[in-house]
């Protein structure tokens, strides 16, 4: 097993700076954009299924590639508990639907007054893509890392992923009828007519394919191969970004303009935090641990909306922007609320370590 320790502690390294990474290939695609436009142009041909069409192309087979090894390395042994207590996981996937669009929603309502109305559209686009994402798969790692519920984790990541075939359309639609005019129709269209197909291909079948995969080749060589796949998805995931920011980080420094930067980024952070937020509210009200909740819902796929963001739209660049950002926030706040769930544990440590009577008060170990 040592000549696999290289690949392993590359692995890790890799892991624990994906965040700067990923802000690295953000700073390379506004500096040197020409690589990614040009992985972005690759295009490996076209599918047809149930009268709809998705074409295919480098970043959708880095995307699928992505997917299938998320898919091989998910233990989905404890998934069948999950039937027997299902309200958590049901609360869950029904939340991360409802509670970003209800976001959406409030900004259409509260932006009205913004001075030009063509951003609000712009921001709204952005927002409805990260909305109808399936949760990421970073949250199952996240909420394991904080001593949460894995196979919940599991479940929510594994089933939002399925179900996104039929729950990013409707998504859409529902940001849909809350923008005007032409960004209206790309949001209808998109919803009507390849996104279903897209993420059933691109998203679903490859995640199947992995949990098959697994099964097939074992949990022991699954469990081998755990340090090759995470360093491909790493890898992929970092060229993944830096490919779909190609396209619109260059022109959003060619054309600065500091308050649709900062309202964007500021409505990224909120939705980001209120997302989190409700993942928390619901534990608490389902008496759950907060882990894969808080992260489940906080956390979006948002390599998948980049790369579907990147296709429909690539002619109105600025929407990809929201994506882009809470892409870097997730990970932020995913960050302080590791650090707040873990909070007690150094206490408890202390307390454990102490004999017993040390944490009395001096005066109540004298005799009177």
């Amino acid at each position: 097993m040592d000549e696999h320790r290289p690949l392993a502690a590359l692995s890790h390294l890799a892991h624990k700076h994906l965040i700067w990474l990923v802000v690295g290939s953000y700073a390379l695609a506004a500096l040197w954009p020409g690589p990614g436009l040009w992985v972005r142009g690759v295009a490996l041909g076209e599918v047809r299924l149930f009268g709809e069409r998705a074409g295919l192309t480098l970043p959708v087979l880095m995307l699928a590639v992505l997917l299938f090894n998320a898919g091989l390395g998910a233990r989905a042994s404890g998934l069948l508990g999950l039937a027997r207590r299902p309200a958590p996981l049901l609360a869950g996937l029904a939340a991360n639907l409802a509670v970003p669009v209800a976001f959406v929603f409030l900004v259409s309502q509260g932006m009205r007054v913004w001075h030009n109305p063509e951003e609000v559209q712009q921001i709204l686009v952005g927002l409805a893509l990260v909305a109808s994402m399936p949760i990421a798969g970073s949250s199952a790692a996240w909420s394991q890392n904080a001593d949460g519920d894995l196979a919940l984790s599991l479940g929510l990541v594994l089933l939002s992923t399925l179900l996104s075939p039929l729950t990013t359309p409707a998504a859409l639609h529902a940001v849909g009828s809350m923008a005007s005019g032409e960004y209206a129709d790309s949001l209808h269209e998109l919803a009507a007519s390849g996104s279903g197909v897209f993420l059933a291909l691109c998203v679903a079948m490859p995640s199947l394919l992995g949990l098959v995969a697994r099964q097939a080749a074992g949990e022991a060589r699954a469990e081998a191969a755990r340090p090759h796949l995470k360093l491909a998805n790493s890898a992929i995931l970092v060229l993944l970004n830096y490919s779909n920011a190609s396209v619109s980080l260059p022109q959003a420094l060619a054309e600065l303009d500091w308050d649709f930067l900062a309202v964007t980024l500021g409505l990224a952070c909120a939705l980001c935090v209120a997302s989190f937020a409700a993942g928390w509210a619901v534990a608490r009200l389902l008496r759950a641990g907060p882990a894969p909740l808080a992260f489940g819902l906080g956390m979006s796929n948002n390599g998948t909306g980049l790369v579907l963001a990147s296709m429909a739209l690539a002619s109105r660049p600025r929407v990809l922007l929201p994506i882009i950002f809470y892409n870097l926030v997730q990970h932020l706040v995913a960050a302080c609320v590791d650090r707040a769930l873990r909070r007690p544990e150094p206490e408890k440590a202390r307390a454990d370590a102490e004999p017993e009577g040390a944490a009395l008060p001096a005066s109540s170990t004298r005799s009177p």
